[in-house]
Parts: structure tokens; C-alpha cells; sequence
């Protein structure tokens, strides 16, 4: 059901005339990474599968279904490069599910997607991660019995130590491990976590074991993060530490979605929303179009949350209890009475 659409040319929060192009690192010295992001999305129109100026990640016709019950039905979805999609929607909305289609962590039944105009479908999840896709979830997968260190490590690709016959010579590995490291530190250091880089990840507080899962993916250099539910259990000091993360991301040119509930973060973040209900998307646009949605309000709350019935919806609803009610005290009765007496121990 797409999204009311808006006036040709409606502008999104923030937006302004896209800037000229910025030199290298750039993004260190303001949010023009943002501006350019929502400058690219404000003229168009709000609606379900509208094409975007430039689509990092194509979706088309993707389905999954679990016996009888569809939790996944996209007919068309795009990602805009270099900004930050927010993904929003009730409980088994299908959100996860999409991501693990995605990612390659489960299979459709139907449809096909695509990174960069390269297909995606029955790829494993570490050969999605080698194109530059990589997730988090919302229950972190630290290994907790290895250190920081160590789980930061295990991000980073084309690691020549790994080859049996490679790592008996220390001197084809070695450099390599040390510039791995360094990375590592600076990755640490920037989510604040460089000094627990030698105790065990097992300790961390939650709020901690998220920014260790989001640092171990920036370790193989990715152009997509997806992020599952990131402030999911974290307390409010360090959710504020997650947010500005996130809009990192996006400042140094990756293309961020994620999943959240709090549409105070979503609003904050996004640059464009996704809204997906019962496995379908049922609304897209800048933040400030969602809660103007109508479709958008009754996923979330109902069609009547906001309107009372009136008198005569109530009598009508009323005689619908009461006819149900005396529908199945009449079955009851019927079962009982031609059910056949058999004799116990004591008729005789």
C-alpha cells in the first residue's frame, strides 16, 4: 500500500542545495556526506519502490515464507548510496528476516537482489561480507572467551596467516598481523573501548558488546553496514555514543540500514525511512512523512486507536459478541447432547 505522496519537489529535514564536490576526507570537517545524502532524496516522491538517484543495494520480488506464513513479500525495494536508512515496523513485521535474506544468512523462496548491480542470491554471509556488506545483530555474536583484541581481529579479510603452509612461515604473515593490529587500535580507540582491548569480550556490559560488534565490522573496510536493533538493551550513556557512530558511517561515505523502534532515533538519523508491516513495505520517506502516514499510524496502533466508535458501531459490535457468544454455547450444547452416556462402575 504505498505511503500519501507529497508534492513534487517537498524537501526533507536539513536539506539544502547539494554542495560542490568536497576533496578526500571531507567528511572530518562537517556533515556534507549528510546534506548530500538528503539532497539527493528530497524531490522524490513518497511512495512504496520509488526508484533512487543512485541505488547502492536493488531489491525485486523477494519472498520467504515459513509453512503457511509469509513473513517476507518485497515487490521492489532500493537503497540510496551513502545515506542512512532507517527500517521501522511492529514485531514480526519481517524486518530481521529481511536482513538475513540479505546477507546471505537464510534463502528466499522467490526473488532476486543485488549489491552495486552484482547479484547476491545464494551467496554465502562471508562471501556478501567480501563484496563490502557486512551486518550486526541484535543479539551480539562477540566470541566471549577471546579477548577485544582478538575478536577485532577476527573482522579483518585476506588474512595470509590463515593458510596452513603460510602460517609455518612467520615472515609472509607478519607485517601483515602488525598493520592488522594498528587498525584494530584505532578502531578500539575510537569507540572508546581501546582499553579493555585485553580482557575478555565476555565481560563486556551489553552497551559495550555493541560498539565491539559494530568496530569488528568496520574492520574489513565495508560500503554497506546494516545494523540490527543497535540500541537495542544499551543504557542511555552509551546510546548517544551509538547514535553519533552511526552518523560516522555515513560521514566517511558508507550506506547505513538499519532496524529500530524508537522513532526519536529514527527521526535523528535517518535520512530516509523504510516501513515494512505483516512482510510488505507499506510506506517510504524522509522521516517527517512517516508519522503523517495513515497506513503507517494503523500498522503500529490500530485503525481505531485515535477515533471512538460510535453508537452505532458499539451496538454493532455488541450484537457480533453476543451472536458469537450463543453460537458457541449451542455448539456445546449439541456436543453434549449427542454424545452417547457409557456406563461407569456405578450405573450398574
Amino acid at each position: 500500500m504505498p505511503a500519501d505522496p507529497t508534492p513534487h519537489g517537498a524537501t526533507a529535514s536539513g536539506a539544502g542545495t547539494p554542495p560542490e564536490q568536497p576533496p578526500a576526507q571531507a567528511w572530518q570537517s562537517g556533515d556534507a556526506p549528510q546534506r548530500r545524502a538528503q539532497a539527493a532524496l528530497r524531490d522524490l516522491p513518497w511512495e512504496v519502490g520509488v526508484a533512487k538517484p543512485d541505488a547502492a543495494v536493488v531489491v525485486d520480488g523477494v519472498t520467504r515464507t515459513f509453512g503457511g506464513l509469509t513473513a517476507v513479500s518485497v515487490d521492489h525495494l532500493e537503497i540510496q548510496r551513502g545515506g542512512i536508512t532507517g527500517l521501522i515496523g511492529p514485531n514480526g513485521a519481517g524486518k530481521t528476516t529481511l536482513f538475513n535474506l540479505l546477507t546471505g544468512f537464510d534463502q528466499p523462496n522467490t526473488g532476486t537482489w543485488s549489491f552495486n548491480g552484482r547479484p547476491l542470491g545464494k551467496l554465502a554471509p562471508h562471501q556478501v561480507a567480501r563484496l563490502g556488506v557486512v551486518r550486526t545483530f541484535q543479539l551480539t555474536k562477540a566470541l566471549s572467551r577471546l579477548t577485544v583484541l582478538q575478536n577485532m581481529l577476527l573482522g579483518a579479510q585476506g588474512q595470509r596467516g590463515e593458510s596452513f603452509l603460510r602460517a609455518l612461515v612467520p615472515g609472509t604473515w607478519r607485517t601483515q598481523e602488525k598493520e592488522n593490529t594498528e587498525k584494530a587500535m584505532d578502531l578500539l580507540r575510537r569507540f572508546k573501548l581501546d582499553t579493555k582491548k585485553d580482557d575478555f569480550a565476555g565481560t563486556l556490559s551489553g552497551g559495550q558488546r555493541k560498539l565491539l560488534e559494530m568496530a569488528r565490522a568496520l574492520m574489513s573496510d565495508p560500503q554497506v553496514v546494516m545494523l540490527d536493533e543497535p540500541m537495542a538493551g544499551v543504557n542511555p550513556a552509551l546510546t548517544q555514543s551509538l547514535l553519533g557512530h552511526v552518523k560516522d558511517l555515513r560521514e566517511q561515505g558508507m550506506t547505513v540500514i538499519f532496524v529500530e523502534h524508537d522513532m526519536d532515533v529514527v527521526r535523528d538519523i535517518s535520512d530516509w525511512v523504510v516501513v515494512m508491516a505483516a512482510g510488505k513495505i507499506i510506506a517510504e520517506g524522509p522521516p517527517e512523512s512517516i508519522s503523517q502516514n495513515q497506513a503507517v499510524v494503523d500498522a503500529y496502533l490500530g485503525a481505531h486507536h485515535d477515533a471512538p466508535l460510535t453508537v452505532e458501531e458499539e451496538d454493532r459490535v455488541l450484537a457480533q459478541a453476543e451472536q458469537a457468544i450463543a453460537r458457541e454455547e449451542n455448539a456445546d450444547g449439541d456436543v453434549l447432547d449427542s454424545t452417547p452416556h457409557r456406563k461407569g462402575p456405578t450405573d450398574e
